[in-house]
């Protein structure tokens, strides 16, 4: 919802990104820590690898 609304907003919002996904790869991360199920790890990596494309295509947004 936040990820979003930033991106809907005017001006610089790069370093808000930047931001938002450092806290979206913490919590994945703490929720593969804690995943005992292999569907589970499963969906972390797919959610590891988007989140890397989006960081990639932040990085050239100001």
């Amino acid at each position: 919802d936040q990820f979003q609304t930033t991106l809907k907003n005017q001006g610089p919002i790069g370093n808000k990104l930047k931001f938002i996904l450092q806290e979206l790869q913490r919590e994945i991360n703490t929720i593969g820590a804690k995943s005992v199920t292999f569907t589970i790890s499963n969906f972390v990596v797919q959610i590891k690898e988007d989140l890397e494309r989006i960081r990639e295509i932040s990085q050239n947004i100001e």
